[in-house]
């Protein structure tokens, strides 16, 4: 071969070789500025097409109502040393609400450079209240201000935390906890008012009712700030309700030490049913929530969170430590079965959500990245739904990796877990921790117009394409990711 052919075959394999990738590299690069209501491929689901996000209704319109305000809170986000504050705190204040009241929050911005939003996490508040920067809204920019207004229409534990940046944001403290408690029960006109006779379910059915904020400052776990074990003096007899939030970007084990406890909620949904366990603990995962409920013993217990940190609750000074249980509890057959008030058999949406990885390019950087159905982001599925349509959706994951579920703006109802069905309490989610090799069905009603993120909550692995969304045919965003508010939704 002359050498002149060698280097025509040469440059021709060279081409086979480069062509493609640099087809792909191509592909994969992502403007500036988009619109991520725009991206990807809509997939409807089975249902009809409808008329996509083009339409009459903006995100901008979804907002909270007018009129005084029930509960008003201003948090003033600062970068404050190696970490972030919300009124000089961290985590920021917890915030309680009753059933049924008005939320008022005012974000100011006096020193965070990328900007900052606050999301309602597991609270389904109308779509411009939701805090997804690019999405929802604009980051807040430093010496700015938002205000959010909802009415907070189911009791449960919540939480708040940035979702601009929120990767570094959440990790290094733009987080805190919002509780809000029932509504007290309708009292006949001829019964005078009274405090005694708490009935089940009220405010006053328990005698403490703690928030355990779990997360992970510079390596170390802590409960609500603090490391090690924190304490609560409650005589005993007295019930407790133990509100455990995650907020850490993977799963943990919680557990209560020196007493039988029962998981009574779920992010927020009540379990029906539940029944006492001991010697177990419960998979909390990122972003979730779960509400332990047991009586004091004479000897105090602890809501243990693993890796050291505690709240030790009792009359006295000190109550040993407990040894994290073998046995983890399955809240796939936990509690008694109740309706559901939707029949997932006459779903008109089924959607598949796949998540594997695989190597290739992400706006231009090549890597090992997550994919959704097979492709890449930004070529990801938008999951079109209408008003009332009957949701169900299989999760599917063979990534290598956990990966934590979260849905904004609704609850879904887990049908099934690897081909077995739920048999216990409608297990009710907004976070749902789906391991390697786990397929979840799901089912949930659409009923709260607008789009809606649906990610995965390790925020890192969001920033590395994890990350859809469910989105109402008609409905626009008006907000755009990048762009001069420098918006970043993880």
């Amino acid at each position: 071969m002359s050498a002149r052919l060698r280097l025509i075959v040469a440059a021709v394999a060279a081409l086979a070789v480069l062509g493609p990738l640099g087809w792909f590299w191509q592909r994969s690069l992502v403007s500036d500025s988009y619109d991520m209501a725009a991206m990807g491929y809509p997939d409807n689901g089975g249902g009809p097409s409808g008329h996509g996000h083009g339409g009459g209704l903006s995100v901008a319109d979804l907002t909270g109502p007018s009129g005084p305000a029930d509960v008003s809170v201003t948090l003033t986000a600062r970068r404050e040393g190696h970490g972030y504050t919300l009124n000089h705190v961290s985590p920021g204040p917890e915030i309680r609400a009753r059933q049924g009241q008005l939320v008022e929050v005012r974000l100011v911005n006096e020193s965070v450079a990328d900007g900052v939003t606050l999301h309602w996490h597991g609270v389904d508040v109308p779509n411009a209240e939701d805090g997804v920067a690019g999405v929802t809204q604009d980051a807040v920019g430093r010496g700015g201000s938002h205000v959010y207004r909802f009415v907070v229409r189911d009791a449960g534990t919540y939480w708040y935390h940035s979702h601009q940046v929120g990767h570094e944001q959440v990790r290094l403290g733009l987080f805190g906890a919002l509780v809000v408690t029932p509504a007290p029960p309708p009292r006949a006109a001829s019964t005078p008012a009274t405090a005694a006779s708490p009935t089940a379910g009220s405010p006053l059915a328990v005698d403490a009712d703690p928030v355990v904020a779990v997360h992970t400052y510079d390596g170390r776990r802590t409960v609500n700030g603090r490391p090690q074990v924190s304490s609560l003096t409650a005589p005993a007899g007295a019930t407790v309700r133990a509100r455990i939030i995650n907020t850490d970007a993977g799963p943990i084990r919680a557990w209560v030490g020196g007493a039988a406890y029962r998981v009574v909620a779920v992010d927020g949904r009540d379990v029906h049913g539940p029944t006492p366990v001991t010697d177990t603990a419960v998979l909390v995962t990122a972003g979730g929530r779960i509400d332990a409920e047991f009586t004091v013993p004479p000897g105090g217990a602890r809501v243990e969170a693993g890796a050291g940190a505690a709240l030790a609750v009792g009359p006295g000074p000190g109550t040993p430590a407990t040894a994290q249980p073998r046995a983890t509890l399955d809240l796939l057959g936990y509690g008694t079965p109740a309706p559901l008030g939707l029949d997932p058999a006459k779903a008109t949406r089924n959607f598949e959500y796949r998540v594997d990885r695989r190597p290739g390019f992400l706006d231009g950087r090549p890597g090992l990245w997550w994919t959704v159905n097979g492709h890449l982001f930004p070529d990801l599925p938008m999951f079109m739904v209408a008003t009332g349509d009957v949701v169900r959706m299989t999760i599917a994951n063979t990534s290598g990796e956990v990966h934590p579920m979260h849905l904004h703006g609704h609850h879904a109802v887990v049908l099934s877990r690897n081909g077995v069905a739920a048999t216990g309490s409608p297990w009710w989610v907004d976070s749902l921790d789906v391991g390697d090799g786990d397929t979840y069905e799901i089912a949930f009603i659409a009923d709260n117009p607008g789009i809606w993120v649906d990610h995965c909550h390790n925020l890192q692995h969001a920033t590395e394409g994890l990350l859809a969304h469910v989105a109402y045919q008609g409905v626009s965003t008006p907000y755009r990711v990048g762009g001069a508010a420098g918006n970043q939704p993880e």
